[in-house]
């Protein structure tokens, strides 16, 4: 049976050796390629990005050969699989997917979801995470969590495609660990399915280390991703452990973590979780002066020490937890040692108190604007504009407005050498002006989302500072003939208003 392993790799490696060679031709000859543009695409020279048809060829290259030769031994069929057609066919989608974005470009919506009708295939077609830690999960609960697991997956693999060889080496050692695993537990079904395309990346990687004559493109990428999801979510079915996924978690964790931290760090930034930068871990790794080859074999040496840790924790039960921890601690002295400066401000934000201190500002804002809108006179808003600023460590208030003047200050303030004043114009004469005196560290911040507030909520309430018009008393006319005489004069031309009021005064003596 093992022999008939070995010829199933063999097949798989010799035909990456020879169709991806032919692959770069076609591509070079069609235009195919990826073009330098000195930021993150830092190679030489145009290089073909149509790697993972090559893959794709070299992958199903045994499996036709099972097709042809029935007479093989009855162990290794294609009947054996642990999955039908279901999942090439999400394969093929993946990519599909892939190399469309190779050849036109696509938004990364439109990749997510391709990604995701991918993975909803698979676990049509039997991949699904059915538990953890001894509890079963139900259909609803078990669907999701697989395929959040597989986009993670398979877009993890192409966001480490940076760098030459990363993504096929880091695939290769992912595969071994997951085939050594299926070895252990005897399942011969996925030795079958992980075998060739272990051999299928060692030979592409031949033409793809630094310096590569051809790129996975995220064609390749992302199918290398997705299979391995696939693979080691049944690697997790047939665990013997009561941890079930942690094993491929751990497996898969460079992929799995570089696109969590880089998810993590362009949400501190306020960043789309979408945009490309130089923040993945091979881009710190060439920052701090290592070169490319250096990069890789860091990172392989990284990804076997995770596989092994996978293994072990995979066979030995009674020592799972304490290898998790290991990993857990080992993995976050990594990242700590990258110098990611948000997790350092983060930190620093979360252990001295700034971080509750900007929710406390943030609630009494809040509670701010409700206050303003309820108000229906002057004095109300000035009564909330000066208590709610004390709490923000404004020590004087004064508010000119309309008709209205208010002046209030802290008597003998205790940080009045730290102080500044800060002046709101509300109009040309209304404005606000308020000296700060506090010594919380965030206050200051806090302080000028305080002045924005009350700016916006006192120039809606403008209305209440406003005096009324005088009422002006016109007293009535004395002789009302007179009145309705001069209304009705109005229209008349000066000749005709001067002889009528003559012949008035003449009836009148």
């Amino acid at each position: 049976m093992y022999w008939w392993l070995l010829l199933l790799g063999s097949v798989s490696f010799i035909t990456a050796l020879i169709a991806t060679p032919l692959l770069r031709h076609l591509s070079l000859r069609f235009g195919l390629v990826d073009h330098p543009d000195g930021k993150r695409h830092c190679h030489l020279k145009a290089v073909p990005r149509t790697g993972g048809v090559a893959l794709a060829i070299s992958y199903l290259a045994p499996f036709a050969l099972l097709l042809a030769l029935p007479s093989a031994h009855p162990v290794v069929t294609l009947a054996n699989l642990p999955f039908d057609w279901k999942l090439p066919v999400a394969a093929l989608v993946v990519l599909g997917v892939g190399l469309l974005d190779d050849i036109r470009g696509l938004k990364p919506w439109q990749k997510l979801l391709g990604s995701l009708i991918a993975a909803a295939l698979a676990c049509w077609g039997g991949v699904l995470i059915i538990g953890f830690h001894g509890y079963l999960f139900s259909p609803l609960v078990g669907i999701p969590i697989t395929l959040l697991w597989l986009l993670a997956c398979t877009n993890g693999f192409n966001l480490i495609d940076g760098i030459d060889g990363l993504a096929t080496g880091v695939g290769i050692l992912t595969a071994l660990a997951i085939l050594l695993s299926a070895i252990f537990q005897q399942n011969l079904a996925l030795v079958i399915a992980t075998v060739p395309l272990a051999a299928s990346l060692l030979g592409f990687l031949r033409y793809n280390f630094n310096p590569a004559s051809i790129f996975l493109g995220d064609g390749g990428s992302l199918l290398v991703g997705f299979l391995l999801g696939c693979y080691a979510v049944l690697w997790g079915q047939k665990s013997t452990t009561i941890l079930g996924m942690t094993a491929p978690m751990i497996a898969l964790a460079l992929p799995l973590l570089d696109t969590s931290v880089a998810i993590a760090r362009r949400l501190l930034r306020g960043q789309p979780i979408f945009t490309g930068d130089r923040g993945h871990f091979h881009h710190r790794l060439l920052d701090r002066g290592l070169t490319p080859r250096r990069v890789v074999l860091l990172l392989y040496a990284c990804c076997g020490i995770a596989g092994a840790l996978s293994l072990l924790q995979s066979t030995n039960e009674e020592f799972a937890g304490l290898i998790i921890v290991l990993f857990c601690a080992s993995a976050g002295i990594g990242i700590h040692w990258l110098g990611y400066v948000e997790f350092g401000a983060f930190g620093r934000i979360f252990a001295d108190g700034t971080l509750s201190c900007a929710l406390r500002a943030d609630i009494q804002l809040s509670e701010l604007r409700a206050a303003f809108a309820a108000c229906s006179s002057a004095d109300e808003c000035w009564h909330i504009l000066r208590q709610s600023s004390v709490k923000f460590g404004f020590t004087r208030a004064a508010l000119k407005l309309g008709s209205k003047c208010y002046f209030d200050a802290v008597p003998n303030p205790a940080h009045a050498e730290n102080s500044w004043v800060v002046r709101i114009s509300l109009s040309k004469r209304d404005y606000v002006e308020l000296t700060y005196g506090g010594k919380d560290k965030m206050q200051p911040t806090a302080a000028g989302v305080f002045a924005e507030t009350v700016s916006a909520a006192l120039k809606a309430k403008r209305a209440l500072f406003q005096a009324p018009a005088p009422l002006v008393a016109h007293p009535p006319a004395k002789f009302p003939a007179v009145r309705e005489l001069a209304t009705a004069a109005g229209a008349l031309d000066p000749q005709t208003r001067n002889r009528r009021a003559r012949s008035m005064r003449a009836g009148s003596h």
